[in-house]
């Protein structure tokens, strides 16, 4: 039986890779031509994209990792090494390219619609985040255990929500220096998560290391 305290990292671990706080002044720029109403519809749907992604992942993401032959501990140390690059860029208050590279942030500007892409997938519920969920279903296969982790993805996406919402509010408060701060600080969770990620797929594919 999974700890209670492992659903909390996970919950930590996932709201610091999604980082809601992080991505509100792209929201902003994305939805500078939107209305309140229309500003607060992209948020409720890229807080459902992020679920359903997730979700999605949370089901199929280990049965399709078996039909590529990939073991759950090489997909760890991948996964760690992963997040741990979106991190360091994170600790430099910068977006991640394995998130949104240059040309995807052009050419998000040109869409009428945002919600889903680029802000769902993949700036919220990107490699990071799916990687992470994936990890985390591996730990046991109970039906108790999916219902914890999606209950978990349900409030990372209600955090979502609510920061989109608030996401005026919040960076008039925050500023861009509140912002960084916000976002290095998830960068040093993140580091952590990716590190424990390669650490353990390290010891269950060389045995002689633990």
């Amino acid at each position: 039986m999974v700890e209670w305290v492992e659903y909390a990292k996970f919950f930590a671990g996932l709201l610091s890779i999604v980082n809601p706080v992080g991505s509100i002044p792209i929201f902003i720029n994305l939805t500078t031509n939107q209305s309140p109403a229309e500003r607060h519809r992209t948020g409720f749907l890229a807080a459902v994209s992020v679920v359903l992604v997730l979700g999605v992942v949370l089901v199929v993401g280990e049965p399709l990792l078996r039909f590529f032959g990939i073991t759950i501990s090489s997909f760890r140390v991948g996964g760690g090494i992963l997040i741990l690059l979106m991190s360091i860029s994170m600790m430099n208050a910068r977006l991640s390219a394995v998130k949104q590279t240059e040309e995807e942030a052009q050419d998000a500007a040109e869409k009428d619609s945002v919600a889903v892409v680029p802000l769902g997938i993949p700036l919220l519920a990107g490699p990071g985040a799916i990687s992470t969920v994936i990890v985390y279903a591996h730990y046991e296969s109970s039906l108790m255990h999916y219902l914890f982790l999606g209950a978990v993805i349900g409030g990372v996406a209600g955090v979502v929500w609510i920061s989109f919402r608030l996401a005026p509010l919040i960076a008039s408060t925050l500023g861009r220096t509140g912002i960084n701060v916000v976002t290095r600080i998830m960068g040093l969770i993140m580091a952590a998560i990716g590190i424990e990620f390669i650490a353990n797929g390290l010891k269950q594919l060389f045995p002689a290391l633990s």
